[in-house]
Parts: C-alpha cells; structure tokens; sequence
C-alpha cells in the first residue's frame, strides 16, 4: 500500500487494517495522518516535549503490536488510537513519579513527621521511625507516597493494582497503626 494522506474515518480504519496485517507503509502514513494531534494530547498531559516525542514513539509501538484488536463497529479509529495515547502518557507520569520517590527518598521521614534538628524532635523521629517498620510494607508505602509525595489514592491503587477502596483501607490502618504505636512509645 503506497503512503497516502488519512483524512477521514475511513482512511485511518483502512490503514489500522493494513497495520494489522504487517504493512510498514501503512503504519507509516498513520503515523503522517495523527501523529501531530497525537503529540499534542500527550504534550498537555506529561507537559515535556521530549518525554513527550519517546511516549509517541512507544504509542506507535503499541499500536503497531494491537492493530489487529481494534474494531471498525466499536466506533471511529481516531478515539482509538487517542486511547492508546492518553494511557501511554498517563503510564509516562506515572513512571516518572516513581523516579522522583526514588530519588526524594531522603528526608521522607523528616517530612512525614514535620520535624526539626532539636534533640526531642530526634527522639520523635527514632520513635516514628521504629513504629513505621511495625506497619505492613504496602501500607507503609502508602503512608509515605501519600503524605510526603502527594500521591492521590486513585495514583496509589494504580501502582499498587488494588481497588481505591483497598488504598483507603490500607491509609487509615496505617495511620491507626502508627499512631498506636506512637501513644505506646
């Protein structure tokens, strides 16, 4: 199939069609008919252009490897394929606010319990410190991405595969577990 312009519904279902079935050319003109507003739904989500260009590049991947799942009856290619892109974008924040935790990992606890350099602020800290091991790992995660980093509970669910509800429950167990801990310290 020779690189033509997609310019409607029709053109970009056909040349999903020929992705599906292996065509490089197809994939070629796709990318030509979309790629641009593609760039700019992932621009206003991850806000870095390079970041930006590498998630493009995987949504092409992503699509060149589905192609075959999309259906012309469950609706227009170009949602579709903005689908696609949206959920690349949102993994690429994702990945990157894990890089940060990484990275901000000293000082969480400092933060977590707002202290200072004095000595009963040392003594608070030990004593947080000593009752955060108590807490159950994935809680503890939690605890520290929510109040430190400023994760949302729908963020946590997401890098924890669990329902909202579940990070809910695992927030005010945690925190109930902490501040037992703490009374008894």
């Amino acid at each position: 199939m020779p690189i033509v312009e997609a310019s409607d519904d029709a053109d970009l279902a056909r040349l999903i069609g020929s992705v599906a079935e292996g065509d490089r050319n197809a994939l070629r003109a796709l990318y030509a008919a979309t790629a641009p507003k593609l760039l700019g739904i992932i621009l206003r989500i991850v806000q870095d252009r390079g970041a930006a260009e590498d998630a493009l590049q995987e949504v092409f991947v992503r699509i060149w490897q589905r192609a075959g799942s999309y259906d012309p009856d469950g609706g227009t290619p170009f949602p579709w394929i903005a689908a696609i892109a949206r959920h690349k974008a949102i993994d690429r924040l994702r990945q990157e606010k894990a890089a940060r935790l990484t990275q901000a990992e000293e000082g969480w606890l400092e933060r977590l319990a707002d202290l200072g350099d004095g000595e009963a602020d040392l003594a608070r800290r030990d004593a947080l410190a000593h009752c955060l091991d108590a807490v159950e790992p994935a809680q503890r995660d939690c605890l520290v991405l929510a109040y430190c980093e400023g994760w949302s509970r729908e963020e946590l669910a997401a890098r924890h595969d669990r329902p909202v509800n579940t990070i809910k429950t695992w927030l005010r167990r945690g925190l109930t577990s902490l501040r037992g801990c703490l009374e008894a310290a």
